[in-house]
């Protein structure tokens, strides 16, 4: 099995091509990464009018982006109320209703654009891999039901219908939620971007940015921008940049595979509404299917460990999905997640009229479209009440490798042992 054939890639049907940055030029903000929060501030920006350049080191959503599962989720992996204790009641209802909106705000954007990007907004499944996990989503249950979310728990007999599988002890359905084909989304992004006149620019990393007379110059090997503001969006794929420093976080690897196209009367039983969906887990697990009707299976561990991944795949897909039988898998592709410590996307000042934003923590597509778009706007006016969180002078978080290495143990150990769920 090729150990990097993205799905996402093969089938994406958005294109997005752009030339390498050469020259000088001037613009109101110069943005560094072409993913989902980067393409979003540029797209926001340029429709505000504002003159809009984005750099992107290799190819629009290369990144996290192009290698997400494709759940549009509400809010953060955390229940609201841990985002509440975090951040202090008013800042983590803030985050909280912010992010709630984030999928409307997604498709909203698709539909607006006209994205092809196979969106499918009938929820998502949070399912309990065990009793304990079901207790787990009761108390998430209860915390967005007092909030206004449109939930529902469901018990194991509704969730084994669902999902088509015998194994969930029970769920949550998020109606807000849904999935899409990630990458394809970014390029759309991208694509609304440049047809709104921001410039966009492909293999064109940056080398070295630095504040002069009020204003920032970016440079790269072939060009140098001069800008007033400036955003750093390129989260885990960040990569050295002489005066751009961006604070480490715990690297976590996830991996995804995909068989081929299930047939109608298979893709019928398995998630027949439609859900995606993933699990309560420490070492999480996350399943779908995309528009063809392939089955997709996901979790956490390198791609360097690709046979134990793969064999520990086909068992969870046997126990999963028995009726599916011994279908091959014939994509395998992996990415890199920035998880903070508190498990909270950071928007962090640069000393000037400039962020860096990071540490989405596995929740990419919802807040890197929301916070992306409402850092463009607190740039563009000098207003941080855009922002949905606030910001940072600084952030530092130590172990940060030891800390990844800790996750990919626990990750081949879980994965050597068996499958889960149930």
């Amino acid at each position: 099995m090729d150990a990097d054939r993205n799905l996402w890639r093969d089938s994406a049907r958005e294109t997005f091509e752009a030339d390498v940055f050469t020259g000088k030029t001037s613009v109101d903000l110069c943005i560094l990464g072409g993913g989902f929060t980067g393409c979003s501030a540029a797209l926001t920006a340029a429709r505000q009018g504002a003159s809009v350049l984005l750099l992107e080191a290799e190819t629009i959503g290369h990144g996290g982006s192009g290698r997400n599962v494709g759940l549009v989720n509400a809010g953060l992996w955390l229940p609201p109320q841990a985002v509440c204790d975090a951040l202090g009641q008013g800042q983590g209802m803030r985050l909280n209703a912010a992010l709630a909106a984030a999928p409307a705000q997604v498709f909203d954007l698709i539909e607006t654009h006209d994205i092809a990007c196979e969106p499918v907004r009938e929820g998502t499944l949070h399912c309990a891999h065990s009793a304990s996990g079901f207790k787990d989503l009761q108390a998430r249950f209860e915390q967005q039901k007092a909030l206004g979310a449109p939930v529902t728990l469901l018990d194991a007999a509704q969730a084994r219908h669902r999902t088509g599988s015998d194994r969930p002890h029970g769920a949550l359905h998020d109606a807000r939620a849904g999935t899409i084909q990630p990458l394809a989304y970014a390029r759309g992004l991208a694509r609304a971007a440049a047809q709104h006149g921001a410039r966009i620019h492909e293999h064109s990393p940056v080398t070295s940015v630095a504040q002069d007379g009020g204003e920032w110059i970016v440079t790269t090997a072939q060009g140098i921008v001069h800008a007033s503001k400036i955003l750093i969006a390129t989260n885990a794929y960040h990569q050295p940049v002489k005066g751009a420093d961006v604070p480490s976080t715990t690297p976590v690897h996830y991996f995804q595979l995909a068989t081929a196209p299930l047939g109608h009367n298979l893709a019928a039983q398995v998630l027949p509404g439609g859900e995606g969906c993933w699990d309560t887990g420490t070492v999480m697990t996350s399943f779908r299917k995309d528009q063809a009707g392939r089955l997709i299976l996901g979790a956490m561990g390198k791609p360097d460990a690709l046979g134990l991944h793969a064999d520990w795949a086909r068992r969870m897909l046997a126990r999963l999905f028995p009726q599916i039988g011994d279908a091959a898998f014939l994509h395998f592709w992996s990415g890199r997640i920035s998880m903070t410590s508190d498990h909270i996307p950071k928007v962090m000042r640069l000393g000037g009229p400039g962020y860096a934003i990071f540490g989405y923590s596995g929740r990419g597509i919802g807040p890197g479209t929301v916070i992306g778009a409402s850092a463009a706007m607190a740039l563009l006016s000098g207003d941080e009440a855009h922002l949905p969180l606030d910001a940072v002078d600084g952030y530092d978080e130590a172990f940060t490798g030891i800390k990844g290495q800790f996750y990919e143990l626990a990750a081949r150990i879980a994965h050597a042992g068996g499958a889960r769920l149930g």
